[in-house]
């Protein structure tokens, strides 16, 4: 998955199982009396204060990486910046706990629950009597009605992005009072609670012109602790304001600034005083835990005579090196800005000081995709293998364990350690098995060192072919796909193709080939080479190093890859959802409702009227019928014991099919003024934006176990 999460409902959310009997899956998780979901493996890393210890007033500066071009989180251009506007100033029925559970949020809801299954599945929703919008109109049924209308799908006038739950919904109506709505859906929907959260008041929703263009630069009625006080596209900033008709506890903060501010500049706009938080790369990290430890007079960089002692061991390099006055004349104008540098470097870790690096796990995996469409990796044997050639811990490790956080791989697609849904199904494929692999590679008919015919080089993956420099980290890849989806449904491109004879594992016993030398593994006059596709802008770099790791391995195994470097504005549209392929790197939210979220990421892909194929958002290509049949009785399905184990049941059949392969939970790295509390790492939770705040002079973060946890350190 990308590296930063749309919020999991923001993306609409993979694949081939083979036919009964060639292919044994292990007893599933889930069908035995322990629970297998287990808990989070890092806590939130907010720095707790109770509300008292909080100064009323304060801005909250805040980084994000754009001013989104919409706030309305149901359109398709809706990014990670319009959930958090969303999350701070709109009604949301249920909210995430710090397991990635749904739950009830007091605010607007006194209760929520399924009063009636038959003939139709009613819910009534008792709403907060308190609850009203900034206009000051109470929210209510109607707002719940016009919110369903302009999503059921049934009008085409809206441009929605998604409609998965509201096109369930048979009618909305008041209930016994005007606080209660009863909602009777026309087929069951298991992921009710993932309904009305954001809510739009009706002024938003109430027509086709208001829906499309009326939220897309304002929110005029809005009803959280925070209203949208200006949206500013020149300064690249969103301001949010203290609510004055909130209800609830009010807002600690006066006001939230959203800034715009590129993730490689951040650094330094902390240390200039600019920002109070903001989310950064493992390089920031280290930095602003250096500037955090005590100041010694033996650290030049880092003593109370930092600038002198910077430039005089620069001076005194300049000198012991010089080989003739020329030279040294020569090397004054690099060694005057060299100097400068470093004394501003000095500088800027001193203002450093005051902050401090919060973290923990995204709700976010970050997994390799294999493109099951076309090449060798249409055989989903030669996935296999690639699969079982994979360390997944050693790639976990390689990025976690610097980080100080927890190295486990993800034994799940469609959930995340802690959450309801969560198993490992993983042993359905296998771990990390060299033989294995090879002899899955012999049995596809892949002979070591066989003859390959001379190929034509061909250009390298890329919008013109060229490869683009070894520098920065994927940003497109820490925000998840494209939310709407639309950029894979286009193209003849997607075509698959009939590859491979059907199998499964080789038979065990099956001896790897006797030739093991370097030589690469051929068939048919081609060498086993896949195209890997990277990202090449700023923040790729973690990827690149889990890339270098996994070529390694699958070198092992016989298999070469050629690393394709491309611009992170092509990586998605014109590689990924165009199938342009072999192999990538990119992360998907963890999201609660997997059964709605996730079917569209792993529903088999069919056949458009125009003769292209439809893939919704299932990028690798791979997809049964077995597996959407799963998701469709796990939506239906109003038991939630039974839902849950449908949903591990499908997750199975989708790690033997080998069309992805998840590797670890992505890391979340904020850092935040020391005093800045209830804010940082969040984690799987909903943030609560009333209690965010900064200390009162001379106060303390609440005492004894702090949300950091053990598990997050």
């Amino acid at each position: 998955m990308s590296q930063h999460g749309v919020g999991p409902r923001a993306i609409t959310r993979s694949v081939a199982f083979l036919t009964a009997g060639l292919l044994a899956v292990p007893a599933l998780a889930g069908c035995g009396s322990e629970d297998p979901s287990g808990k989070p493996l890092a806590g939130q890393d907010i720095q707790p204060a109770p509300r008292d210890r909080i100064a009323d007033g304060g801005t909250l500066r805040w980084a994000v990486d754009s001013v989104p071009d919409t706030l309305n989180t149901f359109q398709s251009d809706a990014d990670a910046t319009t959930t958090r506007v969303a999350q701070a100033v709109l009604p949301s029925m249920f909210r995430m706990d710090a397991s990635g559970r749904p739950e009830r949020n007091p605010a607007y809801l006194e209760s929520a629950e399924v009063v009636e299954t038959e003939p139709k599945q009613v819910v009534l929703y008792k709403l907060n009597q308190q609850a009203v919008w900034s206009d000051g109109r109470e929210v209510g049924a109607a707002d719940f009605a016009a919110q369903w209308r302009a999503l059921s799908g049934k009008d085409t006038a809206y441009w929605t992005a998604r409609n998965a739950g509201y096109d369930r919904i048979q009618k909305i109506e008041r209930g016994d009072s005007a606080l209660e709505v009863r909602v009777t859906f026309s087929r069951p929907y298991a992921d009710w609670r993932s309904l009305f959260s954001p809510l739009y008041p009706k002024d938003v929703m109430g027509t086709p012109d208001s829906f499309n263009d009326g939220a897309r630069k304002k929110l005029k009625v809005t009803a959280g602790p925070f209203t949208v006080k200006k949206v500013d596209g020149d300064d690249e900033k969103i301001t949010l304001a203290r609510n004055p008709r909130w209800w609830g506890e009010p807002a600690k903060l006066s006001e939230i600034e959203l800034r715009t501010v590129p993730r490689d500049k951040r650094a330094s706009e902390l240390a200039a005083g600019t920002l109070d938080l903001a989310e950064i790369d493992p390089a920031a990290a280290r930095r602003i835990t250096l500037a955090a430890r005590p100041r010694s007079s033996s650290s030049p960089l880092m003593g109370p005579d930092a600038d002198r002692s910077a430039a005089d061991s620069l001076r005194s390099w300049a000198v012991a090196n010089g080989s003739d006055e020329d030279a040294a004349d020569e090397e004054t104008v690099a060694r005057k800005k060299l100097r400068r540098a470093a004394v501003k470097y000095a500088r800027q870790q001193r203002a450093l000081s005051g902050f401090e690096v919060r973290k923990s796990l995204e709700p976010a995996y970050t997994q390799l995709a294999l493109n099951g469409a076309e090449g060798p990796l249409t055989d989903e044997r030669v996935r296999r293998a690639v699969a079982r050639a994979l360390d997944r811990k050693e790639l976990a490790q390689a990025v976690l364990k610097p980080l100080g956080l927890p190295a486990v791989p993800v034994g799940s697609h469609l959930a995340l350690s802690g959450q309801a849904h969560y198993a490992d199904n993983s042993g359905a494929l296998g771990g990390q098995d060299t033989k294995e692999a090879q002899a899955l590679l012999a049995d596809a008919g892949w002979v070591r060192g066989g003859p390959v015919e001379e190929q034509k080089k061909e250009k390298a993956a890329g919008p013109e072919g060229e490869e683009a420099d070894d520098t920065g980290e994927d940003d497109k890849a820490q925000h998840g796909p494209d939310p709407a989806g639309h950029l894979a449904r286009d193209g003849k491109q997607y075509q698959r193709h009939q590859g491979g004879a059907p199998g499964a594992y080789a038979p065990r016993g099956t001896a790897a080939p006797a030739n093991q030398e370097a030589a690469r593994l051929a068939k048919n006059g081609k060498a086993l080479t896949l195209r890997f596709v990277l990202p090449s802008g700023p923040g790729s770099r973690t990827l690149r190093t889990v890339a270098d790791r996994i070529s390694r391995m699958l070198e092992r195994v016989g298999i070469g890859t050629e690393i394709s470097k491309v611009s992170d504005e092509s990586y998605f549209k014109d590689h990924i959802a165009s199938g342009q392929y072999d192999l990538a790197l990119y992360s998907w939210p963890a999201t609660a409702y997997p059964a709605t979220d996730a079917r569209p990421v792993f529903a088999k892909p069919v056949p458009a009227a125009d003769g292209s194929l439809n893939v919704e958002q299932n990028y690798t290509r791979v997809g049964t019928d077995q597996v959407d049949q799963l998701f469709d009785e796990a939506v239906a399905t109003l038991d939630e014991g039974e839902s849950r184990s449908l949903i591990r049941k499908a997750d199975s059949r989708i790690w033997a099919a080998a069309g992805s392969i998840p590797l670890f939970q992505r890391p979340q790295l904020l850092a935040a003024r020391k005093n800045l509390v209830n804010a940082g790492a969040f984690g799987f939770g909903t943030p609560v934006y009333e209690d965010m705040g900064f200390l009162k002079k001379g106060a303390k973060p609440a005492s004894g176990p702090s949300a950091k946890g053990s598990s997050a350190r």
